[in-house]
């Protein structure tokens, strides 16, 4: 019975999400419904084992959605996204405009800006380069998910999106984890993802198919659609209703301007990662009053949040008086990151109710019992995971949170260095997120004026097989050299 109701909460929440409702009332329903079924107090789960979960995500976790969301939000209102992105597609030209798309996506992801803040600029400017180049707009968004979702989100050392944050308290990693094999991974995401949607486009202009540019992308309404906030909030850590709460500079920087506050959140997150915290007195963490803990869990974070800490500094001194309001991007900004966290951490919450309960043991079992050893079992779990809760960042966690200890015994017996854990679980989690239901690809697809029927198989070739073919690679790699 036990197992019957973690299945069934678990239907239940992934059904419901999909048709809109909200996880912050979907998460804890699920938890309760799985806890009955093994006739466990539901009170005590509810208000211990549930709220205890998502309070411990968002302890950990709440400085980088609220650091991130107020980021993208001044880099989109000061006009900088906007900079580089065209600056990178009038160097690149109609003629290479797939690779330019992908490149300024990429750009200003890597670079700290939010997936949805990045979508919302990127897309009027895509559909007018594939116009001008003659490439259908069914392309626009396997393109538009290949520069920002796939290896920039989970590959590149680094880099500050979330899902590469979430390991770092577990494996006592930093977020530049593996970088030899996240660069290899990264190449081969790219490389594959402009093989497909080169020869896509290639294909497509011999057999003459039309490019549907007949409507513009329809932008201000796929904000405010609730549809798409519902399912936007748990899949990236920015609120799309937001978006529209602020003013836009008048004219955009210039593309040095531009660049410099993305260049800073690199150079700063590498230089706390290995220079400033290893030089610190941090013994006064394994006190009581600051959680018993120590910098190897908390460091990677305080990397990440003082980096993009830095950026947000510079961008303010280089772009404060061309910015209408101050005030209003950063109230936008913060308030956008307000309900993704939660929204993530009620998940997490629904993890650590499920991971409590009896019926879990013969899961966990089953996991651990996949051949190929823990690295195959870890892609596994973070990729059932994130499939079913259409959610990277939540897959992996609820992953983590019940698996990690374990994962890191593992490590420890068979020496495998965590760094290489840190790399397969981000890379796992990045992949089967991608699904039909994932609020990413929903809010990708509607900004972009197309459909799952015209677009989601180029979406799936580039944002999942890619990144299955990756991983793969990575832990044939790992598995041969160790990390690297």
């Amino acid at each position: 019975m036990g197992l019957a109701g973690i299945l069934l909460g678990l239907a239940l929440l992934v059904w419901l999400a999909f048709r809109g409702w909200s996880v912050l009332l979907l998460a804890p329903a699920a938890a309760l419904i799985a806890a009955a079924f093994a006739g466990e107090p539901l009170l005590a789960h509810w208000t211990q084992t549930f709220m205890g979960g998502a309070a411990q995500f968002l302890g950990q976790f709440f400085p980088l959605f609220l650091m991130g969301a107020l980021f993208g939000k001044l880099m989109e209102d000061s006009g900088s996204i906007a900079a580089l992105a065209r600056w990178m597609m009038e160097r690149l030209g109609p003629g290479h405009a797939i690779l330019s798309v992908v490149l300024a996506g990429a750009l200003v992801t890597y670079g700290g800006v939010s997936l949805f803040v990045a979508l919302f600029v990127l897309a009027p400017m895509a559909e007018a380069m594939f116009r001008a180049a003659g490439i259908p707009r069914r392309l626009m968004p396997a393109a538009i998910a290949l520069g920002t979702s796939t290896f920039t989100m989970s590959a590149l050392p680094g880099t500050p999106a979330i899902q590469n944050a979430i390991p770092m308290p577990f494996f006592g990693t930093t977020p530049f984890a593996a970088p030899g094999l996240g660069v290899v991974a990264s190449a081969i995401m790219l490389g594959f993802g402009m093989w497909w949607l080169l020869r896509a486009s290639a294909a497509a202009r011999r057999n003459g198919e039309p490019l549907e540019f007949d409507e513009p992308v329809p932008d201000g309404q796929v904000a405010e659609d609730p549809l798409v906030r519902e399912r936007a909030i748990i899949s990236q850590g920015f609120d799309p209703a937001e978006i529209h709460h602020s003013q836009l500079a008048e004219s955009e920087p210039s593309v040095v301007t531009a660049v410099l506050p993305l260049v800073a959140v690199v150079i700063a997150n590498f230089v706390m990662s290995f220079v400033v915290l290893p030089q610190l007195d941090t013994d006064f963490l394994a006190e009581p009053r600051w959680g018993a803990t120590s910098i190897s869990a908390v460091g990677g974070v305080w990397s990440v949040a003082a980096a993009l800490a830095v950026a947000i500094s510079i961008l303010l001194l280089l772009n404060g008086r061309r910015l209408p309001s101050i005030r209003q991007s950063m109230d936008a900004g913060a308030n956008a990151s307000v309900l993704p966290a939660l929204s993530v951490a009620s998940l997490v919450g629904f993890g650590a109710v499920v991971a409590a309960l009896p019926a879990f043991a013969a899961v966990r079992e089953w996991v651990l019992s996949i051949g190929g050893g823990p690295l195959v079992s870890l892609a596994v779990a973070t990729n059932i995971l994130s499939a079913l809760t259409g959610s990277a960042s939540g897959g992996l966690t609820i992953a983590l949170d019940a698996l990690g200890p374990t994962y890191v015994r593992l490590a420890a017996e068979h020496g495998i260095d965590p760094a290489l854990l840190h790399r397969v679980a981000v890379i796992g989690a990045g992949t089967l997120d991608s699904l039909p239901h994932n609020g990413a690809v929903v809010t990708l697809l509607a900004v972009c004026g197309s459909t799952h029927a015209r677009s989601y198989r180029d979406i799936v070739v580039t944002a999942i097989v890619g990144a299955l073919i990756a991983l793969i690679v990575v832990i044939l790699l790992g598995s041969l050299f160790g990390s690297f």
